[in-house]
């Protein structure tokens, strides 16, 4: 078989290539079940297109050249046509067809037999309908091929006869085709349904009525054959079909609007016409000559009746009639809406109206009282009104004609008749003799009176709030006379006489009394007191007024401290009622000006007191360390640590070493060094300044006993020394301790840092939270113990913990540390 057809040859050297374009070979031999095929050899399979070839008829690899083999025969092709594949399979067809085939020929399997239904099927069904095929000719075509198909069929458990699926519940027959009779569409020529279809999936709907659905419809676009005209069909409209109408033109007329100014252009007629809006081709009518006239052909006839003017006015008739019921209708609507609009109108009008009867009524009965009252207050009146009772009055307006008692002027009623009860009231008052008097009836008229929605308390509201102005006007000229009488220096009666009207008295007026009457006059008090003579100590008399006052007392302050500054010139610490007459002031001054005052005034003299104190352990004189001591609570700590470190240790510490230089006995300086440390507070010894100079005094006694002639001279001191260092530093390391865990316990309470889960229960819980605070491992040593305490690791430091205190590991022994030590130590 020569393959030409595939490959073309080039021009110059005759080398064959391979040709990509579909030719008439491949188009006629692509369906050729009897084409030769070439088959693949072993080198083929592995090697693909790189395979070597052999033979002139095997296809070259692409795009390749293949030498010419010169050694071989010339082989020559017929010059003649050769039949395309379809013509020569259609020849083996008919030959084949020629032969009959016998009955004895078919397979028993291919027998009809009596089939199984499932799913939709009916009993009945058995094969095909028509009955022009039998199953036996079921996958006839095979024969050309090797049969794959049945043979996949029957391996997945296929009956030849039977319906495909588990049930066998498939078709048993192939689907036949219909032929349509033109070009149509689908359904152009009817139903397409073959008898298999509707054997195998019958339908509910009548195809008979789908068939005459159809013409109908397909009867509409066609030409009468008869040419016959069409009856007239008339449409009638109800009135209610008008009225609903209407009502949808009526929702539609704001659109409408919109498009009233569009130019419309209309040539569908003989002419062109222009309209201005779209509502105008649609009302458009038939008038007489719009239409185009036709002329009258040889076939056609003249109109029998043919009038249309006539008509067209019919059609204005109807037109105005429908509008004539359109508009009725909408007018009727809009007179039910006006009933229903009126009634609601009548109902709430006649609620108003009640209501301004019963206002009406109230109102006159409360002039009635009120008129009552006037007449009561007139002199010479048998039974005169009483403050009492007028607030009984004016309470049962408030609770019963609440409305007409708020709406009222409550300014001008309170004028007319409290303010003259009340001046009769007050007419012989003293405010420092009875200080409570009229606090009771000016509380209730205060609720009676105040303005609950008065949003500032100024002096401008006295014409809008009858309270403040009958405290401003009645009851302030009392209290301005009393004020003007008064002594600063007997300061009870008046404050006491302010507490007791501080609830009742407005803000503003309070305000005014303290800064207008009371500070000019203990200002002035102020400036002619003399610390140096005066008996009666300043702050007697002036802190009283701090709880009413407050910061209003600041100015005083300057010219208090300047006059106690003089006074503090030329006195000495031995004189302790300075302490006495400044102690009440500590409270009072800004700590930053109390420092300020005590560093100017009295560290200086508390210094030059320490210069002149001699120590002598012999004969020691305490007077002066007394006079410096006594001052601890008044200043600072760390003024006292300065004053300490400055003019009491160096002399203390020199009188030591010269001590243990001369053979003491150190049972004396033992007590003598803890005499001395007792005269100080646990907050001076706190300190770490005070701790160093201690720790110095036995740094040096430790020395002295280390030397082998203070050890030779008394046996035992060297023990005695290193116990009491021991001891104290024990008790400086407790002491640190508890006030760390003091401060925990603070921090605990306040919710201050960790939650309450975490709060330190013990020592060994703070040292954990304090290692967790700064990133530091804190774990117990496995197996190691030291004098029955658990060994721990505190970072890189190995401790132990024994009744609150923390012990480190030194080079030789176990030495008591703080917790903040130990903390700076581990980081």
């Amino acid at each position: 078989m020569s393959m030409s057809h595939l490959y073309g040859t080039d021009a110059d050297d005759g080398v064959e290539m391979e040709s990509f374009e579909v030719s008439d070979w491949d188009l006629q031999n692509e369906f050729n079940p009897h084409r030769q095929r070439h088959r693949q050899t072993k080198e083929e399979a592995t090697y693909g297109v790189w395979a070597e070839r052999d033979s002139d008829e095997e296809r070259p690899s692409f795009g390749g050249k293949r030498s010419r083999d010169y050694s071989a025969p010339v082989s020559f092709v017929s010059a003649g046509l050769r039949k395309a594949a379809a013509e020569e399979l259609s020849d083996e067809d008919s030959d084949d067809d020629e032969k009959p085939v016998k009955q004895e020929e078919i397979p028993k399997e291919f027998v009809p037999k009596k089939l199984k239904t499932g799913g939709n099927f009916k009993p009945s069904q058995k094969g095909f309908v028509g009955g022009s095929k039998s199953f036996v000719d079921f996958g006839s075509w095979e024969r050309h091929t090797k049969g794959i198909g049945q043979k996949l069929l029957q391996k997945m458990g296929y009956v030849p006869g039977r319906g495909l699926g588990k049930n066998a519940q498939g078709i048993i027959n192939p689907i036949e085709a219909k032929q349509r009779k033109g070009k149509g569409a689908v359904g152009a020529y009817g139903s397409e349904r073959t008898p298999q279809s509707l054997q195998d999936f019958p339908v509910v709907d009548s195809e008979e009525e789908a068939e005459e659905e159809f013409q109908k419809e397909l009867s509409q676009w066609r030409k009468d054959p008869n040419g016959g005209k069409k009856k007239p069909k008339y449409s009638y409209k109800t009135v209610e079909e008008l009225k609903a109408k209407g009502r949808i033109n009526k929702q539609l007329a704001a659109p409408q609007k919109e498009l009233s100014q569009v130019k419309v252009i209309d040539m569908t007629g003989r002419e062109q016409k222009v309209y201005y809006s779209y509502s105008q081709i649609s009302h458009k009518h038939n008038i007489p000559d719009d239409s185009p006239q036709q002329p009258l052909g040889k076939d056609s006839k003249p109109q029998g009746f043919a009038l249309p003017e006539l008509e067209h006015n019919l059609q204005l008739l109807i037109d105005i009639t429908e509008q004539e019921i359109i508009q009725s209708d909408r007018q009727l609507q809009y007179e039910r809406d006006m009933v229903v609009n009126l009634s609601h109108e009548i109902q709430k009008m006649a609620e108003v109206l009640s209501h301004e009867e019963k206002a009406i009524s109230n109102l006159s009965k409360v002039l009635d009282m009120v008129e009552e009252c006037e007449r009561r207050m007139q002199p010479g009146c048998e039974n005169p009104l009483t403050l009492d009772e007028c607030a009984k009055i004016f309470e049962t307006l408030q609770d019963k004609y609440y409305e007409e008692y708020r709406m009222s002027d409550r300014v001008d009623l309170a004028v007319a008749i409290v303010y003259p009860l009340m001046k009769e009231y007050f007419k012989n008052w003293d405010p420092l003799k009875d200080c409570t008097y009229g606090t009771e009836i000016i509380a209730k008229w205060k609720s009676l009176l105040e303005n609950d929605q008065l949003l500032s308390h100024s002096g401008q509201d006295l014409s809008t709030d009858a309270f403040h102005r009958l405290m401003w006007e009645i009851w302030m000229p009392y209290v301005r006379n009393i004020v003007a009488r008064w002594q600063p220096r007997n300061c009870g009666s008046m404050v006491d006489f302010l507490d007791s009207w501080v609830n009742v008295v407005p803000v503003w007026i309070l305000d005014n009394i303290l800064d207008q009457l009371i500070f000019p006059k203990l200002q002035k008090e102020v400036e002619s007191w003399n610390p140096l003579t005066d008996t009666v100590p300043i702050h007697s008399w002036i802190h009283p007024w701090l709880p009413l006052m407050q910061a209003r007392l600041e100015p005083l302050y300057s010219p208090i401290r300047n006059k106690l500054a003089n006074a503090l010139q030329k006195w000495h610490p031995s004189d302790s009622s300075a302490k006495l007459i400044l102690q009440p002031w500590k409270d009072v001054f800004t700590p930053g000006s109390w420092e300020a005052f005590m560093v100017k005034n009295i560290v200086p003299k508390l210094g030059m007191c320490l210069n002149e104190l001699i120590i002598n352990p012999h004969q020691q004189h305490m007077d002066a360390f007394y006079w410096v001591i006594d001052w601890e609570g008044m200043i600072s700590v760390s003024s006292l640590v300065g004053l300490l470190e400055k003019h009491f240790f160096p002399k203390w510490l020199q009188v030591l070493c010269s001590w243990l230089s001369n053979s003491p006995n150190y049972e004396e300086i033992t007590k003598w060094y803890l005499g001395w440390k007792s005269m100080f507070s646990d907050q001076v010894l706190a300190h770490p300044s005070i701790k160093d100079k201690f720790n110095e005094a036995l740094d040096i006694m430790n020395r002295a006993v280390s030397s082998s002639v203070g050890g030779y001279m008394q046996p035992g001191a060297r023990e005695n020394i290193a116990y009491l260092t021991h001891t104290e530093r024990r008790k400086d390391f407790q002491y640190e301790a508890m006030q760390e865990r003091r401060e925990a316990e603070n921090m605990a309470q306040r919710g201050i840092g960790a939650a309450a889960g975490s709060v330190p229960m013990n020592f060994k819980d703070l040292i954990q939270t304090k290692a967790e605070e700064h990133n530091i491992v804190f774990m117990p040593i496995i197996g190691k113990r030291h004098e029955g305490k658990h060994l721990y690791t505190f970072g890189r430091i190995v401790i132990y913990i024994d009744r609150g205190v923390v012990f480190v590991q030194g080079e030789k022994t176990w030495v008591p540390t703080s917790l903040q030590s130990l903390t700076d130590m581990a980081k």
